[in-house]
């Protein structure tokens, strides 16, 4: 038997003005870059789980609109999307099914429409994948697939996590490479797909699992590459985060993740971070108003608490040779068109080195979907495409959408202009000679 795996890499987007600035601005194009070179780490773990009678190949299928090829010669593939992509993956689901390949589909948007995607495979996986996975190829062994395999009311314990199979990737196109460290986030925030949908409850992986992770991949690729860790919010434990670190610095290597500020608050796990690699993090600060933060979480408003906290954040971590790369949405409930020269000005006083800024994105399945489909604000059924996190799928509360689209396009084209990108990176040196001057060598990890 042999058993494809798909992911349906990349994302497009369908603003035109945007999709052209994106090929163009330096900041948008080097993150645009990042995503599309990371391979799915979802599917490489499932190939992990997978039996060595097994035939397995991994694949990236790109934009379908410039490569229409696809492999046939699978007995059944497995193949996993993000919202943005999930009409490419059905045709291709719909493909495979017309010449007799079993088709498999998973992943987020799967977990939050489980019917419409019944209508494009032979079987579906909800939540989690790990626990499904080992009965699903058991029944295809036999010919009995099942239409569902639900693993939410399954504990899955990532102590028991397999090795992901790394070595189904090219080397020589992945130079950076995903892993997990732990799963979920205990901020409940309302625009949040992952956390919600995969896996509501928060949990760590040993550290050991962690680090033969990062040896196997030390031992494929000539030259170590670049670490991502995909995970929703690192640090959140601060005694296992230490201990990964003291680890870490161990293997050489630079990395970087996303967080919260309150990393920000430790200096001892500042410390770990700079001496293990870290050479960037990524802080979703959302907003910088307090009517933009207002609810954003549903069980507090943390987020709100730390906004006098936010600049002071920043200049702590960057001080280590840390960059930080701030994360900010447009069109959040409460905020206006105030709010692209407010996020402006802020990226320019606070020192930022990187900024990615996004569109507030209704993500089918999390509760901002529910609450505006039913107030009437999501603006066509299914149109997931747009799904992108840079185009407009809602009815925004203080502007309209022509209005959020025309000011996001204008604050990209200044946020990344090649003028103000070199600005953050020379601010960024010359505060870390400063900081180099006053207290001893750092080392800079960038």
């Amino acid at each position: 038997m042999k058993l494809g795996f798909l992911a349906m890499s990349g994302v497009r987007v369908h603003n035109a003005e945007l999709a052209e600035l994106g090929m163009t601005l330096p900041g948008l194009v080097d993150r645009r870059k990042m995503i599309e070179s990371l391979p799915s780490l979802g599917l490489l773990t499932l190939a992990g789980m997978t039996p060595d009678d097994i035939d397995i190949e991994y694949r990236d299928v790109p934009d379908l609109k410039t490569s229409p090829d696809i492999p046939l010669n699978c007995d059944a593939v497995a193949i996993s999307s993000l919202p943005a992509r999930i009409k490419d993956a059905y045709r291709v689901a719909d493909h495979y099914r017309t010449v007799g390949t079993k088709v498999i589909l998973g992943g987020l948007h799967v977990t939050a429409m489980p019917d419409e995607a019944l209508g494009h495979a032979d079987s579906i996986v909800i939540g989690e994948g790990e626990p499904s996975w080992p009965v699903l190829l058991g029944d295809l062994r036999q010919g009995r697939l099942k239409r569902i395999y639900d693993s939410r009311s399954q504990r899955f314990d990532l102590a028991e996590a397999p090795m992901p199979r790394f070595d189904l990737l090219d080397v020589g196109r992945y130079n950076r490479v995903t892993v997990q460290t732990q799963r979920g986030c205990p901020f409940k925030c309302e625009f949040c797909a992952a956390s919600l949908l995969i896996s509501p409850t928060y949990k760590l992986k040993p550290v050991e699992k962690v680090m033969a992770e990062i040896r196997r991949i030390k031992q494929l690729w000539p030259k170590p590459p670049f670490i991502e860790f995909a995970d929703d919010n690192t640090f959140v434990n601060k005694s296992h985060s230490k201990n990964l670190l003291r680890a870490l610095a161990e293997e050489n290597i630079h990395w970087f993740t996303e967080t919260d500020i309150s990393v920000a608050e430790d200096e001892e796990l500042l410390r770990l971070m700079r001496d293990s690699g870290c050479a960037q993090v990524l802080i979703g600060f959302e907003s910088v108003s307090r009517s933009g933060l207002e609810g954003l979480e549903l069980k507090t408003n943390w987020k709100v608490e730390q906004l006098d906290f936010y600049k002071r954040a920043i200049t702590r971590i960057q001080d280590h040779g840390i960059t930080v790369n701030g994360c900010f949405i447009l069109g959040l409930d409460g905020t206006g068109q105030e709010s692209f020269d407010d996020i402006l000005n802020f990226v320019c006083d606070s020192g930022l080195y990187d900024v990615q800024i996004t569109i507030q994105t209704a993500f089918p399945g999390t509760p901002l979907y529910d609450r505006l489909k039913m107030s009437g604000r999501i603006l066509r059924d299914e149109a997931w495409e747009l799904c992108t996190l840079f185009d407009v799928n809602f009815d925004p509360q203080k502007m309209s959408v022509s209005e959020l689209e025309d000011g996001f396009r204008d604050l990209a084209r200044k946020l990344y202009s090649v003028e103000l990108t070199d600005e953050r990176r020379q601010r960024f040196r010359r505060q870390l000679r400063q900081v180099r001057r006053d207290s001893g060598s750092l080392t800079v990890n960038r």
